[in-house]
């Protein structure tokens, strides 16, 4: 008799019902030396380090372009410059340091983005500010995937989007304060002391993960070779080609919001901060929501927030000109920017064994969609569309990645039961 058997977790997650356990799903939580919120609120002040220094650079970029001899669109490149760092950093990190303890490979993490963030505070030439923001770029995909693995451990696993969007709190909670204050102390003293007050909040996160987050068990099969074994599996590649495409949707807006609040809205410039930190209020309220709605309908909160970035980005094309009209939008746009935990999850849903990897390798590709959302907003904004035109190149990167997603959960709902006997 031929009995059929799935390879499922447990019907409480049902959106996860087709997909085989993984080792996140199955393993105990681990116990912190001063509890799980202080390892937490240490894992989270990285990505408060990291999102300062990253979005930062979009808010003195006017003045980074002036000070560089350089246009708009050319310091736009910086940003690009860090999201290749990203790109790279994040596979060849993972992979050739894959029998490192994850602990130590965090807190070496942090001490290299101190490192490329003071190179960014001493130089001021437009070659060495750009081989430096990549510099900076390297360990930002390794942390955060490292980051969300270690915080995943830490909680049973049906908390687990919870506690990586607490992580990812910090990127927001940057957003908030780390970018206003950034952008006003790049305004006073020159954009370079904003990157040189990174540099030492990344020092002082690689003391205290050393001294709050407990040692993590590596798997017993962790090689280089186990790792790379990610890039082989469809719904991996699947699932960081949506974030690659839908991403950018947003970075297309974000990369040149500063230009566009002051020449479009026309708000004056010590203004930006304030409207920059609407986004990162709006981050916040995304983290949140997304981590509670992907613990229970993973593959609908994945469609419906590139869906509402979709529609806010095609509202921001005429909200612009408006001061009273770009300030919610802004807020929306923020919420909409905050799909890493349910992304970070499906991820770990889908990688399995290779978890460290495809982790970090979802941050490669937000920053491909940085790359490509500032690469195709400096163009049409180059070839003469206005500033607004970066609003409908973010709207159709959206809907690209809506549909790179339904393609994925097609293959998910199409994959036959396995059959023993």
């Amino acid at each position: 008799m031929t009995i059929p058997v799935t390879t499922a977790v447990p019907a409480a997650h049902g959106e996860r019902a087709a997909l085989p356990p993984t080792p996140t799903q199955t393993a105990a939580p681990i116990e912190p030396p001063h509890g799980p919120g202080i390892a937490e609120l240490s894992l989270a002040l990285g990505g408060f380090a990291i999102g300062t220094a990253e979005f930062a650079a979009m808010g003195v970029l006017p003045g980074m372009a002036a000070d560089l001899h350089v246009s708009i669109p050319q310091a736009g490149h910086l940003i690009s410059a860090y999201a290749a760092g990203v790109v790279v950093g994040a596979p060849l990190i993972t992979v050739l340091l894959a029998r490192m303890p994850r602990r130590a490979l965090l807190i070496l993490l942090m001490l290299l983005y101190a490192l490329g963030n003071g190179a960014s505070a001493i130089f001021h030439r437009y070659t060495l500010v750009f081989a430096s923001r990549f510099v900076a770029g390297l360990p930002h995909g390794a942390y955060f995937g490292l980051a969300a693995l270690a915080a995943a451990a830490l909680v049973p696993p049906h908390r687990r989007g919870a506690a990586i969007g607490k992580v990812m709190l910090g990127l927001s909670v940057a957003n908030v304060i780390g970018v206003p204050a950034a952008t006003w102390l790049g305004q006073a003293l020159g954009w370079q002391a904003c990157f040189a007050a990174v540099a030492a909040i990344a020092l002082i996160t690689a003391g205290m993960i050393a001294w709050s987050v407990p040692t993590l068990p590596m798997p017993g099969n962790a090689s280089p070779l186990t790792e790379l074994g990610a890039l082989g599996r469809s719904q991996v590649l699947l699932t960081l080609l949506a974030s690659a495409i839908g991403f950018g949707g947003i970075f297309s807006v974000y990369s040149y919001i500063a230009p566009t609040l002051t020449q479009v809205t026309r708000i004056a410039s010590y203004h930006v901060p304030l409207a920059l930190a609407l986004i990162g209020f709006g981050m916040i309220v995304g983290n949140v929501a997304c981590g509670w709605f992907a613990d229970r309908w993973l593959k609908r909160t994945m469609l419906g927030m590139y869906a509402f970035t979709a529609a806010v980005l095609l509202v921001f094309v005429i909200a612009a000109p408006h001061v009273w009209a770009i300030l919610p939008v802004l807020f929306c746009v923020g919420c909409g920017s905050a799909c890493t935990p349910a992304f970070q999850s499906r991820l770990m849903d889908v990688a399995g064994d290779a978890q460290s990897l495809a982790a970090a390798l979802n941050h490669s590709a937000f920053n491909i969609a940085n790359a490509l959302g500032a690469w195709l907003g400096g163009v049409v904004i180059a070839m003469g569309f206005g500033w607004v035109a970066t609003g409908w190149v973010g709207a159709v990167l959206a809907a690209l990645g809506i549909g790179v997603l339904i393609v994925s959960f097609e293959l998910d709902r199409r994959r036959p039961a396995v059959r023993v006997g």
